[in-house]
């Protein structure tokens, strides 16, 4: 890979993963009602799951998606069907989670799996393992891509949660939560609308 693509590879993982999305509003609201610390299995997680996604389109499906239009017809079903749960969740959380009370922050595994059913990361893996592969290298340049991404990724969607976590003694003011959780969950609500075209 030359150093021209792998800055540009470098540009797109950063573009795509600072950028708002799903997993960065989930970020953002975890880390106002759960605090930073609290937050990083979830951020975590967020990087394993997209870092094995990429490998798995990167050495094919990706290519089982395209041929099989159904699967992924059902994977937006399934990925909405999830999203429409984690709003009612956030939407309906009134207090700041603590470590004593009953919700929890979301885990690493559920993060990682979310990565599979979230339509956003399946575009950015097609896209980076359509584009960045040398087709001359490809396995080692398919790991390469995931690294960059691994890479990125954390700085990245941390810097999110870190955002929520900041703003958590303004939130921590019921009221302001309560509107604060029930706006998070109308973004993510409405963030389901690119799916449905």
């Amino acid at each position: 890979m030359s150093a021209d693509t792998l800055l540009a590879l470098v540009v797109f993982a950063f573009a795509t993963s600072i950028t708002p999305g799903l997993n960065n509003m989930m970020l953002f609201a975890s880390g106002v009602n759960f605090g930073f610390r609290r937050t990083i299995p979830h951020m975590l997680g967020i990087g394993a799951g997209f870092l094995s996604l990429l490998i798995g389109v990167g050495f094919g499906l990706g290519a089982l998606l395209a041929a099989y239009p159904p699967a992924f017809i059902a994977l937006k079903v399934a990925g909405g069907l999830y999203l429409l749960w984690i709003a009612w969740k956030i939407g309906s959380s009134r207090s700041l989670g603590d470590g004593e009370i009953k919700t929890r922050p979301m885990s690493f595994f559920s993060a990682a799996a979310f990565q599979w059913i979230n339509p956003k990361a399946w575009v950015m893996a097609v896209t980076a393992m359509a584009v960045y592969p040398n087709p001359q290298h490809y396995a080692l340049t398919v790991g390469l891509v995931a690294l960059v991404f691994a890479a990125v990724n954390i700085p990245s969607v941390s810097t999110w949660a870190g955002f929520g976590s900041a703003l958590r003694e303004w939130l921590s003011v019921p009221v302001r939560l309560k509107w604060f959780n029930i706006t998070m969950a109308v973004l993510l609500v409405l963030s389901l609308w690119p799916m449905l075209k």
